[in-house]
């Protein structure tokens, strides 16, 4: 089986080759230069039995080179080209918008409280950082304790002075 595949093969690559070169073959000998068609048309004289002098020599009359010039796969299209208006700029004075300074967001995470009968305290985290604060106390500067109840802590941002709370659990 796997001979007759080959030369199966072999057959059908020599008849290819063949039907490749046997144009070149039957070409007769000295066209070396390109081929120009030609067309014997007749002319529209004045009178009907008149032909032009190409045509009454026996001479065919050569086509001249009809390939389209340029980019055949340009873009086309049917739809107008859009034209653009011409526009002129004023200048326009815009006021500035002001913005009202904001405290940043609470740095803190409530960690839990301690309740003494006479002291209570809450341990706060930011970052990797432990704070044990009580009523009063300063935290780097920036923010003031300003009250502990059993749902919330007051803070106070001490650059801007404005009050955020944190919540520090439940009144149960």
């Amino acid at each position: 089986m796997n001979s007759k595949r080959a030369m199966g093969w072999v057959a059908f690559f020599g008849v290819a080759a063949a039907l490749a070169w046997l144009p070149d073959y039957l070409k007769p000998a000295g066209d070396g230069e390109a081929d120009v068609a030609a067309v014997a048309t007749p002319a529209k004289g004045k009178t009907r039995g008149e032909l032009t002098a190409a045509s009454a020599s026996g001479a065919p009359a050569a086509i001249k080179d009809l390939s389209p010039a340029g980019d055949l796969f340009a873009p086309r299209s049917w739809k107008v080209a859009p034209t653009l208006a011409s526009v002129t700029e004023q200048a326009v004075n815009v006021a500035p918008v002001v913005q009202v300074p904001t405290a940043p967001p609470m740095p803190f995470q409530f960690i839990g409280r301690m309740d003494d009968r006479t002291d209570l305290q809450v341990f706060l985290q930011s970052g990797e950082k432990i704070y044990v604060v009580r009523k009063g106390d300063v935290i780097d500067a920036t923010w003031k304790i300003e009250g502990i109840s059993d749902m919330e802590l007051s803070l106070v941002y001490l650059p801007l002075h404005l009050s955020q709370t944190l919540s520090v659990g439940s009144a149960q």
